[in-house]
């Protein structure tokens, strides 16, 4: 099993507290402790219908423009992605004031909008679906009700 390290920075009076919660639950320790407290949260919000706030990079896709599938570079949020440009094709001219949202599995276009924040909304209220292994509840209302928040 691979594992990760974080550093994370509290109170004496906070880092009282954490130790006191995990030892009362039987962790050898607060890192462990947190590890499934953490866990624990991101899942209830998960099952609660809350968008997840999704990490953003820079990167690389395909996109399908008009059945022909084109790496384009943007930002990228597994499954997620998002360039400039619209379903006819990427931006090729200054201020870029519409932004496409990819579903990266099948390369597909799932809604164009008017700025990039705008798609990493409706991909944080798309995501607690997927992450349960579901299609979205009613993805084209959620879809349409962002186009009409961007116009």
């Amino acid at each position: 099993m691979k594992v990760a390290c974080f550093t994370v920075k509290g109170t004496a009076a906070q880092s009282a507290r954490w130790k006191q919660a995990a030892a009362g639950e039987g962790y050898a320790s607060a890192g462990a402790w947190m590890a499934e407290a953490v866990d624990r949260y991101l899942q209830a919000r998960a099952r609660s219908g809350r968008p997840i706030p999704l990490a953003w990079s820079r990167g690389r896709f395909a996109v399908c423009f008009q059945g022909e599938e084109v790496k384009v570079s943007g930002f990228i949020s597994p499954p997620f992605a998002s360039t400039a440009g619209t379903e006819e094709g990427p931006a090729c001219y200054r201020g870029r004031h519409r932004h496409i949202l990819v579903f990266m599995p099948d390369a597909r276009i799932i809604a164009t909008l008017r700025s990039y924040r705008q798609c990493q909304a409706l991909a944080s209220e798309l995501a607690p679906a997927l992450l349960r292994g579901l299609p979205p509840a009613q993805p084209e209302g959620v879809i349409e009700r962002h186009r009409r928040e961007s116009s």
